[in-house]
């Protein structure tokens, strides 16, 4: 895990840590924005193969949101959209009313600069090069939506927010909506990911952290190795040696009973592959074992 700074793209943040850690082979789970900070996660070698079987389906996020002005992207790298509209006479109480219709099960339009690929392209790439845009609504899941704090800057109200919802939430949409309803604009001026499914800034390593490392041993590391990286996201199960051999050249073992996917460890406390309950038996859904 990387805490990626801001103004790097998840990419440029593969291309740094390759050079850090001194292999090619580094991939990562799920893209930040370039404005963003905090978690995104990284594989390295082995645990490359990994990183399609993490349960990432939900993030963590602090946000500042800043109501009185709409954006072409919905936050501060867009062009304004009309003049800042005064947000004195906006209320606590409208605020709140606001952000509960925001939680919850909802439906959302991704902004127009997301990821998402309109007829094979992304909407970025579109929206920047000046096409119109147009996104459906998707269902999303934004279990917490709590204001944190709130300050008057000139025209403008601000407000930190701590956003949980489902993979696929855009929290820029939810700045852009939040404005709209209250006939105010909005759009979002900060987004750090502090949380990517089981994964948070405790277990990220700073690009500065890594290079440091790098300079006085020659390689750094990632914060986790590939034992505690499926100790901490999978159910534990400990195989004995018979059963480790077996899992280590891809047959199946008995049952475990416990749904969904679990991550077996051997004797010697390393991890060996992950299982999920099939037809009667723990069945092989990735072989990490021998290194």
């Amino acid at each position: 895990m990387v805490d990626k700074p801001a103004g790097w793209t998840s990419h440029d943040v593969v291309g740094r840590v390759r050079r850090l850690v001194g292999t090619r082979k580094v991939g990562h789970a799920g893209t930040l924005d370039p404005m963003a900070t905090g978690v995104l996660v990284l594989g390295v070698e082995r645990a490359t193969k990994l990183l399609g079987h993490l349960a990432l389906d939900t993030k963590s996020y602090l946000a500042t949101i800043r109501l009185g002005l709409a954006t072409t992207t919905d936050d501060a790298e867009g062009e304004p959209l009309g003049e800042p509209a005064d947000t004195a006479d906006v209320t606590e109480p409208a605020i709140a009313a606001g952000v509960a219709a925001l939680t919850g099960e909802i439906a959302q339009v991704p902004s127009s600069v997301s990821a998402i690929k309109v007829d094979g392209r992304r909407a970025y790439e579109r929206a920047r090069a000046g096409e119109e845009v147009r996104l459906e609504a998707r269902p999303v899941t934004v279990g917490r939506f709590d204001v944190l704090a709130s300050r008057t800057e000139g025209p403008f109200c601000d407000l930190d927010v701590l956003v949980d919802c489902s993979s696929g939430t855009y929290v820029r949409a939810l700045a852009r909506d939040l404005g709209a309803g209250l006939g105010v604009g909005g759009h979002l001026t900060a987004l750090r990911r502090t949380r990517v499914g089981p994964f948070t800034l405790a277990h990220a390593r700073t690009l500065a952290a890594l290079a440091a490392e790098q300079e006085e041993h020659g390689r750094a590391a990632l914060s986790l190795d590939l034992d505690a990286a499926v100790a901490t996201a999978f159910p534990r199960r400990d195989a004995d040696a018979d059963e480790a051999a077996a899992l280590a050249h891809g047959r199946p073992l008995s049952a475990a009973g416990t749904a969904g996917t679990v991550g077996v460890f051997g004797p010697d406390g390393h991890v060996i592959g992950l299982v999920a309950d099939d037809r009667g038996a723990a069945r092989p859904v990735l072989v990490l074992a021998p290194a």
